[in-house]
């Protein structure tokens, strides 16, 4: 049995899955936001629920919005910030008394459709999260790729490309750098380059359903979008050549996105043909604690 565990900001889910993928039991509890040694006793409570529910042990993984430093094994990078310099998976192991595998929740997420989502059957593929944040994973051939820095995917840390006048040096971004990705086409890139242009103050989920009436302020805010997650991705074609790119999180669920972002990133990708295809989530919200659980492979668990 394998046990996956999204350790989000609000919410902390976990789940156990057979080999085969089946669900055996499923439970969320509230995130203890600010308090570190609150989440690690949360997720240790967490496991041993499930494992009740199951009637079984299992291996686990664990989901987290950030990454261990291969320096100093210690959290980085997380936009949970209690998280930040703390021995996140040693003390799950302590708590828990076994091995316990980290990735990044993005990560976890590309490995999930990659196993038996939108990507499975394809060798090279790339999850997107495109949500508060903006996130990315690749998994080749059936194998998380995460880098001697633990930051392969980071895409939403990149300049926006081929930026247009307006879009440089772009909005400031909480990492510190300014017109990263995240500030375009997260959820609230979307609400604010919306703000800007109209004075109007909606939150994405609004402005796509405005547009999906036909509101015309609406509609040119998602068509800015389409074209900006168009170039950005393009640049990610040039450089993997994924067969596959998934979208996640709240924005994927722009269901125009997967028709128009595909006709538009022809123009900056280098090739004359792209056969890459753009998918929604087969797994949807449940990818993240999907694909923890899979951080254990065949004959691991």
């Amino acid at each position: 049995m394998r046990i996956g565990i999204d350790l989000g900001g609000t919410k902390i889910e976990g789940i156990a899955l057979d080999d085969a993928g089946q669900v055996l039991a499923r439970q969320r509890v509230p995130t203890p936001r600010g308090d570190y040694a609150g989440t690690v006793a949360a997720i240790a409570a967490l496991v041993s629920a499930i494992e009740s529910a199951a009637g079984s042990s299992g291996t686990v993984g664990v989901g987290i919005p950030g990454a261990l430093s291969r320096v100093t094994g210690l959290v980085k990078n997380a936009n949970s910030t209690w998280l930040i310099g703390r021995p996140l998976h040693d003390d799950l192991q302590a708590a828990l008394g076994r091995p316990v595998r980290l990735a990044n929740d993005a990560n976890c997420f590309a490995l999930s459709e990659a196993v038996d989502g939108a990507g499975r059957g394809a060798r090279v593929v790339f999850g997107v999260i495109l949500g508060t944040g903006v996130g990315g994973g690749i998994v080749v051939d059936g194998r998380l790729l995460e880098g001697p820095n633990a930051i392969a995917g980071e895409w939403g840390h990149n300049p926006l490309s081929w930026p247009r006048e307006g879009e440089w040096p772009g909005p400031p971004c909480y990492c510190g750098k300014t017109g990263c990705i995240e500030t375009f086409l997260s959820g609230p890139g979307m609400a604010r380059d919306h703000l800007e242009a109209t004075g109007e103050a909606l939150a994405s989920p609004e402005i796509a359903a405005r547009a999906e009436r036909g509101d015309a302020a609406a509609t040119a805010t998602l068509a800015r979008y389409e074209e900006r997650m168009a170039r950005a991705l393009a640049a990610v074609l040039n450089v993997l050549d994924p067969d596959v790119v998934v979208l996640g999180g709240g924005m994927s669920q722009i269901a125009r996105l997967y028709e128009s972002v595909p006709r538009l990133w022809q123009e900056w990708a280098f090739s004359d043909r792209v056969d890459t295809v753009l998918r929604p989530p087969v797994h949807g919200d449940s990818s993240g604690v999907r694909g923890a659980a899979w951080l254990w492979g065949p004959g691991e668990a």
